[in-house]
């Protein structure tokens, strides 16, 4: 028997109407997952009854192949996904599909205990995906019938997506589902069979069971006038094959690069990668891969950026940044937890422990990888360096738990050798004896630095400095104050104390005795309001002054970050030290000329603000200074 009996019209469960409008208008933007939704309840039905045929191998009699159909007809405006899964009898239906957010998963896990949960761990939770299908049709019919249920207890459930649904018993000769989606007039591009093909090997690729369609018309010979058709054909649509759920034992490297480029449609090889399941509180699966060139929008914050993830092998979203923190957006690859539902939103991502979870083993997992490359491979990493150095620098500010790592992976110029880098570990490898601080220099850029006044001292004393010269270098830094117990210090601030590293050679008596008071006395009246002090410099050898920030002051890389941001700047005044044992001090002091007197006077701080990478005030009076002072020679 063909025809339905006991029809029965049914109310859906209370406000369902509203959860159903909801789901279809706000929780879905995207209406092409529709596909993938059926695909992956489908695979659900398919894993059930493996499970269940463990205990009852009849279930699979006559029919042992599971598999998932996909079925176009653009004359009856149909798509049909049938499945030889578990099925549903009358009751389940009602159950199943006639109440929001539930599709009987999680009835099926919760009758299991002890090893079978285990086992049935492929068995995701698939909430309300069943009604997406309202993405694109008007009208939905299924026809099931369970494995182990006679052909006569077949069901047909049907809706249009109103406050009630139709069951009734029909004769079904075959296990399993079939939804057909009858489909709206504005979704008619769906019913392209190449569109559909598109959409299976973007969503359910690495789905476990065949997805399978008809083998395209190729324009062969028609069938001859009286012969019985040939049977359909079908042919496997996706690759039913998940890589990262693979043993890394049998996957080989071309499998790996092959994959980060379908990943990251980035053509060239990925510079690393790791492949890890872990199984614990949370399970989850992961393959990450480090790239070896930056992408064009890197120092773009806010382009999508994270992994694809999946939930039982089923694609969920292609940008889950959720699960790294931003400073490791490069990063490419997937992760497949089995603890999410399938239905998750990028809201619920933020909240939920488990991604937490995942989030603080994958970044510590990444930090492993780049920290083995740097040892192994360190021409590698010296690669990887120059193409996302900057953006592992916002690291030190963003991530406090690895602080010390990232500061461990961040390379830095010194004035040991011009053209090299090197790390915090290589610096306090070679620090002097008695030496406890590890000094750097920020500047406009590492020429500048390696050029700059504030060095003089240093090199007198042969103590290394690392020379910083990138935008975001005054704000990561800021951050970093101690590395393997040595306290950073930024030479171009504060006062400086070099006497726990000995005596110079060849230090001025000047600066000795800090003699000359007066004059620094005369300087400040000369300068004005304009600094916060004159003082004599231990920094400077060569060089006639230099501008010293207090500890807490906003450096030029900072002022001009803010100023460019529009923000309002704090009014800071900077320390003048000068040197006392430089000629062009001396000449100051005993300059008889008032004017000459404030010229050099200002000369002095002008040529400070220059050394410092500073814009002048007023670029024309120093000029015209500078000029009746060669005049005056």
């Amino acid at each position: 028997m063909t025809e339905a009996t006991q029809a029965q019209t049914l109310g859906f469960q209370t406000e369902a109407k509203r959860l159903l409008h909801l789901m279809i208008h706000s929780m879905y933007s995207n209406r092409d997952i529709f596909l993938r939704e059926l695909i992956s309840n489908a695979s659900d039905a398919a894993d059930k009854l493996r499970f269940a045929a463990l205990e009852n191998a009849t279930l699979l009699a006559g029919d042992p192949e599971l598999r998932v159909r996909i079925d176009v007809d653009p004359e009856a405006h149909t798509i049909t996904i049938a499945d030889s899964g578990i099925g549903m009898s009358r009751d389940e239906a009602v159950a199943n599909l006639g109440t929001i957010a539930r599709s009987g998963t999680a009835e099926f896990i919760g009758s299991l205990s002890g090893d079978q949960k285990k086992d049935a761990n492929l068995i995701g939770q698939f909430g309300i995906g069943f009604y997406s299908g309202f993405l694109v049709a008007d009208r939905i019919v299924v026809e099931s019938r369970r494995a182990d249920l006679p052909a006569e207890a077949g069901v047909r459930w049907s809706c249009d997506g109103e406050a009630e649904f139709t069951v009734e018993t029909i004769a079904r000769a075959e296990r399993g589902t079939r939804v057909i989606l009858h489909i709206k007039e504005d979704a008619r591009e769906y019913e392209n069979d190449w569109r559909l093909r598109t959409l299976v090997k973007k969503y359910s690729d690495h789905i476990a069971i065949p997805v399978e369609m008809l083998k395209p018309d190729l324009g062969g010979d028609a069938d001859k006038e009286g012969e019985t058709p040939a049977a359909p054909e079908y042919e496997r649509v996706n690759s039913a094959t998940a890589l990262w759920m693979r043993t890394k034992q049998d996957v080989s490297d071309d499998e790996y690069k092959a994959f980060y480029q379908h990943v990251s449609h980035d053509f060239r090889d990925p510079l690393a990668w790791s492949h890890n399941r872990v199984e614990g509180k949370v399970d989850y699966t992961s393959l990450v891969y480090i790239p070896a060139h930056a992408p064009f929008d890197l120092y773009n914050r806010d382009t999508p950026r994270g992994l694809k993830l999946y939930i039982q092998r089923t694609f969920i979203m292609d940008d889950a940044e959720q699960f790294l923190p931003l400073y490791l957006r490069f990063v490419k690859g997937v992760v497949d937890c089995a603890d999410l539902p399938l239905n998750v939103s990028r809201e619920l991502l933020q909240r939920t422990p488990a991604v937490d979870s995942i989030r603080v083993a994958l970044t510590k997992r990444i930090l492993e990888l780049l920290e083995t490359t740097a040892r192994d491979k360190p021409d590698h990493y010296r690669a990887f360096w120059d193409e996302f150095g900057t953006v592992i620098k916002e690291g030190l500010g963003e991530d406090h738990a690895n602080r010390e790592r990232v500061a461990g992976l961040v390379r830095f110029a010194s004035t040991r050798v011009e053209g090299e880098l090197i790390s915090l570990a290589d610096y306090v490898a070679a620090m002097k004896p008695g030496q406890d601080k590890i000094y750097y220099l920020v500047a406009e850029s590492e020429s500048a630095a390696r050029h700059s006044p504030y060095l003089e001292a240093f090199r007198q004393r042969g103590i290394e400095v690392l020379l910083l010269g990138e935008r975001i270098d005054e704000w990561a830094m800021s951050y970093l104050t101690e590395f393997d117990g040595k306290a950073l210090r930024d030479i171009s601030r504060g006062e400086l104390d070099l006497a726990e590293l000995g005596e110079a050679p060849a230090e001025s008596a000047a600066a000795e005795t800090g003699a000359n008071d007066a004059v620094l006395e005369q300087i400040k009246t000369l300068l004005g309001d304009g600094i916060a002090e004159v003082r004599a410099s231990a920094r400077l050898t060569e060089s006639p002054a230099c501008l010293v920030l207090t500890k807490d002051a906003l450096g030029p890389q900072m002022r001009k970050m803010l100023a460019a941001a529009g923000q309002e700047l704090p009014e800071t005044k900077p320390i003048l030290e000068v040197n006392l044992g430089h000629a062009l001090v001396a000449r100051l002091a005993q300059e008889p000329d008032a004017a000459r007197r404030e010229d050099l006077a200002h000369l002095l701080y002008d040529q400070a603000a220059l050394g410092a990478g500073e814009a002048l005030a007023n670029p024309a009076l120093f000029v015209q200074r500078l000029n009746r002072l060669l005049l005056a020679v």
